[in-house]
């Protein structure tokens, strides 16, 4: 008989929050014992940062697979520890206790290497007790030579167990037979649009709108997550660097489907030790901002705008991203107007390159100003896949030159033929002209004002380029013989 094909990934759907579509397969064990390892195997693709040392994972982070024909979410997790000492490992106790109860099916992962710990012995018994099922997965055998390494692991007294290598791919065969009979039959696998196959209409994405959160750290990214979901989903603690992950977490508004992006908090890449876990936390969320539609800037009205700030809303502009600007704790400075206009006067000092960008006060604690953010969110994200027809934009464009014309060129004027806009996302104009080269850059942002003034532009980049119309005759005759 052949051997059952090995499981896929599913299109990547982001979990909702509460309750996902399908049976939920907790990974849980220890610090260090490679869950985040077996969890991006089994899911297919790098989602979890993993490094060889403890306390990286902190948040659960879930993704979908295909088991043999049958959907399921695995949720990764910190490790667990059984007498926690400090608030972070506290947090990532309860992050485990809320992924027990909502879990079908709990893979125990120890390291077959060594002897079970104390850490080992109390954890099993804790989750026998929690009645949910339960598969040992004994991790790091690189190969059979190693099996008899781990004899000491079976004294844990659990009969359903496996032996992988989350490293190399040993064993998940095996480890996924045994998963297979805990998912029912029937559920629907989630839909995606091939890669190139986008929908025609940008705003009508049935898989969300993504929108990734940026800024420093303790900016209260994790909170306004947390609130917007109506749960502590995600960690939140008053230490900097909590979020390692870039965490996706689906949020439905007024029938609205928005996929919410947590990133680690960025400092300054000189205070980020190289090859360390910030520094891949870091990359994570520059990911994040490559794969958003929408980016969210989440600024600290309590500490202050810093220049930090400005670099991180670099990540958003350079990338041509639509973009909301949120200034979070803003109730921490009610009553204080005059401390209100300077925090004002001072974002806008710091962020005067991008005055296209709608600003909101709001408290991720107390929940105020949220539902401005969400439709400013939106508005920005329509005017980002705005497009206007040619003859509008030719309009405009004759307009310009009346009142504005560009600049000369050895005392001759540079002529602009046509425009039109030949993308979105962000909206892209070609201007094609004389003498390309003769365009100043003050000229160039002279046009995007107007376009972005004309057209409601408002929360994202437009770019226009000058390109050189093809010339007729000899080189270097001007297209109008002049």
């Amino acid at each position: 008989m052949s051997r059952r094909r090995r499981s896929k990934p599913m299109p990547k759907r982001q979990y909702p929050g509460k309750a996902t579509d399908y049976p939920v397969v907790a990974i849980l064990g220890r610090p260090n014992v490679g869950k985040s390892a077996l969890f991006n195997r089994l899911a297919g693709r790098q989602l979890s940062i993993v490094e060889d040392q403890p306390g990286i994972t902190r948040d659960r982070i879930y993704a979908d697979a295909d088991v043999f024909g049958r959907p399921v979410t695995y949720v990764d997790m910190g490790g667990w520890e059984i007498h926690p000492e400090g608030p972070i490992e506290i947090g990532i106790n309860q992050q485990c206790q809320a992924a027990i109860a909502e879990a079908t099916l709990i893979l125990f992962v120890v390291d077959g290497r060594v002897p079970p710990t104390s850490g080992d012995v109390e954890t099993a018994d804790l989750l026998r007790r929690s009645g949910v099922p339960l598969i040992l997965v004994i991790n790091k055998l690189d190969s059979p030579h190693q099996d008899a390494e781990a004899a000491d692991i079976f004294s844990l007294g659990i009969d359903n167990w496996v032996m992988v290598s989350a490293l190399h791919g040993r064993g998940f065969t095996d480890l996924e037979d045994k998963i297979h009979p805990w998912l029912p039959k029937g559920l629907p696998a989630p839909t995606a649009p091939a890669p190139d196959e986008a929908p025609l209409n940008p705003l009508d994405d049935p898989h969300g709108l993504r929108v990734a959160v940026i800024g420093r750290p303790n900016a209260g990214k994790s909170s306004l997550i947390n609130h917007l979901l109506g749960e502590d989903r995600l960690l939140t603690l008053d230490i900097p660097g909590t979020t390692r992950d870039a965490i996706d977490t689906l949020v439905t508004r007024n029938d609205r489907q928005f996929i919410f992006v947590d990133t680690a908090g960025i400092r300054r890449k000189s205070r980020v030790p190289t090859r360390s876990p910030e520094r891949m936390a870091v990359s994570s969320a520059v990911r994040a901002v490559e794969n958003a539609k929408v980016v969210v800037l989440l600024l600290d009205a309590d500490q202050g705008v810093a220049e930090q700030d400005a670099r991180i809303l670099g990540l958003a502009t350079d990338r041509g991203k639509a973009l909301v600007i949120a200034l979070n704790k803003w109730d921490l400075l009610k009553g204080d107007a005059a401390r209100q206009r300077e925090v004002h006067r001072r974002l806008r000092d710091i962020i005067s390159y991008v005055p296209w960008a709608k600003v909101v006060n709001v408290s991720a604690l107390k929940g105020t100003g949220i539902n401005q953010l969400l439709t400013e969110i939106e508005r920005a994200f329509a005017t980002h896949c705005q497009r206007v027809s040619t003859s509008r934009v030719n309009e405009l464009f004759a307009d310009i030159v009346a009142h504005h014309p560009p600049p000369l060129r050895k005392g001759r004027p540079v002529k602009l033929y046509f425009a039109t806009q030949v993308s979105i996302c962000p909206p892209t104009f070609v201007v094609q002209c004389s003498y390309p080269e003769a365009i100043h850059f003050s000229y160039e942002r002279y046009v995007q004002n107007r376009l972005r003034e004309t057209f409601g532009f408002e929360g994202t980049p437009v770019r226009v380029f000058f390109r050189q119309r093809a010339r007729k005759g000899n080189k270097g005759e001007s297209p109008t013989g002049g």
